[in-house]
């Protein structure tokens, strides 16, 4: 069901979480590379995105409600539906690379 309209919201929705500054190479600072550049910290970049994917869930729920209520469309419902459907499906990959890099940091030796 995934189309090329719904990868290309995807990924306008993933420029507005900051994933620019992640391509960028982080400046020198005192010593420290990169610490205290201004750069959002993973934490934050995760917490972004769950929220976004929160408010998405939430914008299809509410399309819902108003179909079911006759205020609204429901090709206004598919579109909110499909909206969530690729955030969860964004999410749900980039869970698995940050995994797949964890156990793959693991196996390194020390």
């Amino acid at each position: 069901m995934t189309t090329s309209s719904f990868a290309a919201g995807a990924y306008a929705s993933m420029q507005g979480m900051g994933t620019s500054a992640l391509l960028k190479k982080p400046a020198s600072v005192g010593g420290l590379d990169g610490a205290g550049a201004g750069l959002p910290d993973f934490s934050s970049l995760v917490s972004k995105a769950l929220d976004s994917t929160a408010q998405s869930a939430r914008q299809a729920d509410t399309q819902v409600g108003k179909v079911a209520a006759g205020r609204s469309d429901v090709v206004d419902v598919v579109t909110a539906v499909a909206e969530s459907e690729a955030a969860i499906e964004t999410l749900v990959a980039v869970r698995d690379r940050v995994i797949a890099a964890y156990e793959e940091i693991m196996r390194m030796p020390v």
